[in-house]
């Protein structure tokens, strides 16, 4: 299947609805939901711009191998991207988006990179051993590692969490991360990086999402601590914590009336594309950013300050 990629301003005139800003502000997409587990890139309207045909890469990444959770579509394809334009062999892990992960190694491909797709729940302890294994047979090395697979389910209150939807959050957001990250570092050597995705609710709790903050508030101190801990071999692990950004998470969460006013309540009075975000993971990655550990850079058009 053939899907259009383009790089473009796409917005709606929309006025809000259900009260959450009285003037008019710049929205990416109209209503809309997918009664998934995991949204699907491809069905989403518009499609998210991932790519940034101006960014040139400039060497970066030359050699370097990355494994990112997630990366077959939203913030983690616009990472690879951005990897791949930087000289770097990527690894995408990915749960069953399987149109998304075939249209981002062709993309990938069609740069002249390399991508290794691997499909799995991150969950499964043995799918993380097979994430580590696969990525030394095929490219010999780790130099990065992206954690960025996430769930999010809205609910309105703590009462209407049940406990199979609070044990599935806290195992793809938290337990994944966990057990990704203890397999791949023995293999991380001086110099390599660690990249954690927390969140802006983590900053603001969104009343909404309880479970979700949660999770990405305990990413936070997962970041701040394993940076002390590896700080000395070299190792860096730092976070980003997006704003709204238009990823399949947004449709598979909200109910659809809720999706046009995302970003909304951002000092910049919009929410942004995946590409925005791509050359923070760039920097992260690089030596650019070779003297910050145990640090969150927040990206989010000032729904958070401070």
């Amino acid at each position: 299947m053939n899907f259009d990629y383009h790089f473009g301003n796409q917005y709606y005139n929309y006025y809000d609805k259900i009260g959450v800003k009285s003037t008019e502000y710049q929205i990416m997409a109209p209503e809309q939901s997918q009664d998934t587990a995991v949204g699907m890139e491809y069905l989403m309207q518009p499609l998210p711009i991932f790519d940034n045909p101006d960014y040139k890469g400039s060497g970066k990444l030359n050699g370097k191998v990355a494994i990112i959770t997630g990366g077959d579509s939203g913030l983690g394809r616009a990472a690879a991207i951005a990897f791949v334009k930087e000289g770097a062999k990527v690894v995408i892990p990915y749960y069953d988006e399987h149109i998304d992960a075939e249209a981002t190694k062709n993309y990938i491909e069609n740069l002249g990179g390399s991508c290794l797709l691997l499909s799995g729940d991150i969950t499964d302890r043995n799918f993380c051993k097979c994430i580590v294994q696969k990525t030394l047979e095929t490219y010999g090395k780790i130099d990065i590692l992206v954690n960025n697979a996430g769930v999010q389910y809205q609910q309105d209150c703590l009462e209407n969490i049940t406990d199979e939807q609070f044990d599935r959050t806290m195992k793809v957001n938290i337990y994944g991360m966990f057990y990704l990250t203890k397999e791949a570092l023995p293999y991380m050597n001086s110099g390599s990086s660690i990249i954690n995705l927390t969140s802006v609710t983590t900053f603001y709790g969104d009343p909404q999402l309880i479970d979700y903050v949660t999770t990405k508030g305990a990413i936070v101190g997962f970041t701040r601590s394993l940076a002390r801990n590896l700080a000395l071999k070299n190792i860096r692990v730092n976070a980003i914590a997006p704003g709204f950004f238009w990823t399949p998470l947004q449709p598979a969460c909200w109910v659809k009336e809720k999706i046009p006013s995302l970003g909304s309540d951002a000092a910049m009075a919009r929410g942004a594309m995946p590409y925005e975000l791509a050359p923070t993971f760039v920097f992260l990655a690089s030596d650019d950013s070779s003297y910050m550990t145990g640090q969150v850079i927040h990206n989010n058009g000032g729904q958070v300050m401070g």
